[in-house]
C-alpha cells in the first residue's frame, strides 16, 4: 500500500458549504428523492455524470473554513497542462462561429481543463483555506468524500439556484473584464441571452406570471476581474420537487449556451475531456425546511486520476475572436492557478 493510499484513508468525510461545516456522514445516494426526505445534504451535481448526495448528521455554522491539519503545498506552476492547445482552442472557436452563422446556435460555452500532478498528502481543506484567503467567493465550498472519489475545493462566484420553500432564485454570470475595465456589447448580449434561457427554464416549474428579473447587467467585483450578473426569480408551483427543479434548469445556462440542448451537443463534440464536476453544481439542501443553495461549479478544483484539475472557459458568440476568448480563459484561471501553485499572495 503506497503513501498516497494511506493518506487517502486518513481523510474524513467533510462538507464546508453555505456557511456550515458538516461532519458525521450517514448516507450517500444518487436518488433525487433524498432532497425531499429529511436531513441536511451536501449536493454534488457533475456536469456529465451521476449526481451524489451526502447526508451529514452534524452541522455547525462557521464564519471561516476550519483550519487544515497541514498547510497546502501545491503543484509547481510549470507543471500545469491544458486539454486544448491555443491552436486547438482557436479552431473550436471558429467552428462554433460557423455553427452560429448556419443558425444552429446563438452561443456555446467552450472550456478547457488545466491539470497538474496531485501533491502528496494533498488536503482539499487546506486548498480551500488558501482560496478563501486569497480569492474569497460568495459560493465557495470544500467537499471531501473519499469513499465516493469526491474531492472538491470551489471558489465559485456564481449562484445556480437558491430555494426557500416555493421561492427560487438564480443569478447567472455572463461578461468578464479586468478590474474596472469596460464591458463590451458582446458581454451584454451574452448575459441577456442567458437571462432569457434561465427565465424559460424556471418558467417550466414556476407559477405563470411569477418569473421576474429584478436585476439586469449588474457589475460585480471579484479578485482580479469584474463580472456582469443578472438575477432571475420565481415562485414554484406547490407540487414541484427538487428533482423537478433541477431537471428543468440543469445544466446551468451560463456554462452551456443557447439554445441549451443544441449548445450541449456542440460541447460534447468539441471538448476532448468530460467536464466532471466543473460547470455542474455544488451546494447544500436542508430537506426538513425545503431550503437549499447550489453554486455553478466554476473557479473550482477537483481531483481525478491523481491529478488536480481546474476548468476555464467562456461563451462563444458571433462577435467572438479566438484571441479574445483565449485571453478570457487565461484571465479567469490566472489567480486561482497561482494560488494553487503558491505563486500568489
Amino acid at each position: 500500500m503506497n503513501l498516497r493510499t494511506l493518506s487517502a484513508q486518513r481523510i474524513e468525510p467533510l462538507a464546508v458549504v453555505g456557511g456550515m461545516v458538516a461532519s458525521g456522514l450517514t448516507d450517500l445516494t444518487s436518488d433525487f428523492a433524498a432532497l425531499d426526505s429529511e436531513g441536511w445534504w451536501a449536493v454534488i451535481l457533475p456536469f456529465d455524470a451521476e449526481p451524489l448526495f451526502a447526508r451529514f448528521d452534524r452541522q455547525r455554522p462557521t464564519a471561516a473554513l476550519p483550519r487544515a491539519q497541514r498547510p497546502w503545498s501545491g503543484p509547481p506552476a510549470s507543471s500545469w497542462t491544458s486539454s486544448l492547445t491555443r491552436a486547438e482552442f482557436s479552431q473550436r472557436v471558429d467552428a462554433i462561429r460557423a455553427s452560429i452563422a448556419a443558425g444552429d446556435v446563438y452561443q456555446v460555452n467552450l472550456t478547457r481543463r488545466l491539470s497538474a500532478p496531485l501533491p502528496h498528502d494533498a488536503s482539499m481543506l487546506a486548498l480551500g483555506e488558501r482560496l478563501a484567503n486569497g480569492n474569497p467567493a460568495p459560493f465557495g465550498a470544500v467537499i471531501e468524500l473519499p469513499d465516493a472519489g469526491i474531492r472538491i475545493a470551489s471558489a465559485s462566484p456564481e449562484l445556480f439556484l437558491a430555494r426557500d420553500g416555493n421561492r427560487v432564485r438564480s443569478a447567472p454570470i455572463k461578461g468578464t473584464t479586468s478590474t474596472g475595465g469596460d464591458f463590451s456589447e458582446k458581454d451584454c448580449a451574452e448575459n441577456v441571452m442567458i437571462v432569457d434561457l434561465v427565465r424559460n427554464d424556471l418558467g417550466r416549474v414556476c407559477r405563470p406570471g411569477t418569473v421576474v428579473v429584478p436585476n439586469l447587467l449588474e457589475r460585480q467585483h471579484h479578485p482580479g476581474l469584474d463580472h456582469l450578473v443578472s438575477t432571475v426569480e420565481g415562485e414554484l408551483r406547490s407540487e414541484v420537487t427538487w428533482a423537478d427543479l433541477i431537471d428543468a434548469t440543469f445544466a446551468p445556462g451560463s456554462v452551456t449556451g443557447a439554445p441549451k440542448i443544441a449548445a450541449m451537443k456542440h460541447i460534447q463534440r468539441l471538448e476532448p475531456l468530460h467536464r466532471g464536476v466543473y460547470c455542474g453544481a455544488v451546494g447544500w439542501v436542508d430537506a426538513d425546511r425545503s431550503r437549499g443553495e447550489l453554486n455553478v461549479a466554476i473557479r473550482t478544483f477537483w481531483v481525478e486520476d491523481e491529478e488536480l484539475c481546474f476548468g476555464t472557459g467562456g461563451a462563444i458568440t458571433w462577435d467572438s475572436t479566438p484571441e479574445d476568448e483565449w485571453a478570457e480563459t487565461e484571465l479567469k484561471a490566472e489567480r486561482l492557478i497561482s494560488l494553487a501553485s503558491g505563486t500568489a499572495s
